[in-house]
């Protein structure tokens, strides 16, 4: 599986070489595109970062999680899985790292290991998404986007304990 990647390049190196393309220079000309699309969207992003750095570091985080721990326990999800489902919408990084905590106190293999990994494949990082692609064309309003999200997201969450339980 290792040779996918470099299997990828050598073939569109190929590509280009049989099409007499100057990888190099095209290389640089998408770059030179994307830089005032990076421009416009590095706002939002810092914006984004910045909201989830003080929702985490300011205790509103714990407290949260504080408050529907209970909930979702009764919901058939395991309290050690509250802090990923929490994290998950804003932080692909934050939510890795929860989920190698999960694989070190709880292993890879067993029950939490397995539902941790589904959740973590079958939910998105909504706001960091939202952020990112809306800032990059100037949607300025979400309307039902953020809601929906969320509410797929529990969906998928559910369905990860349900199908990790059938395992």
């Amino acid at each position: 599986m290792s040779y996918v990647m470099p299997a990828l390049i050598l073939l569109l190196l190929g590509y280009a070489l049989v099409r007499r393309v100057n990888v190099y220079d095209a290389f640089t000309r998408g770059a030179m595109e994307a830089l005032p699309l990076l421009v416009q969207v590095l706002p939002f992003m810092a914006a984004m970062l910045i909201a989830m750095n003080l929702f985490r570091s300011s205790g509103a985080l714990s407290v949260f999680i504080s408050w529907v721990e209970p909930l979702l326990a009764r919901l058939g999800l395991p309290a050690e899985l509250v802090p990923l489902l929490v994290l998950r919408p804003f932080s692909g990084s934050a939510a890795l790292a929860l989920l190698q905590d999960v694989f070190d106190n709880h292993g890879a293999d067993t029950f939490l290991g397995v539902a941790a990994s589904l959740m973590l494949g079958s939910t998105e990082t909504i706001f960091y998404t939202v952020a990112l692609y809306f800032g990059s064309v100037g949607v300025r309003k979400t309307r039902a986007t953020v809601l929906v999200a969320l509410l797929s997201g529990m969906v998928g969450a559910a369905l990860s304990i349900l199908f990790a339980k059938t395992m």
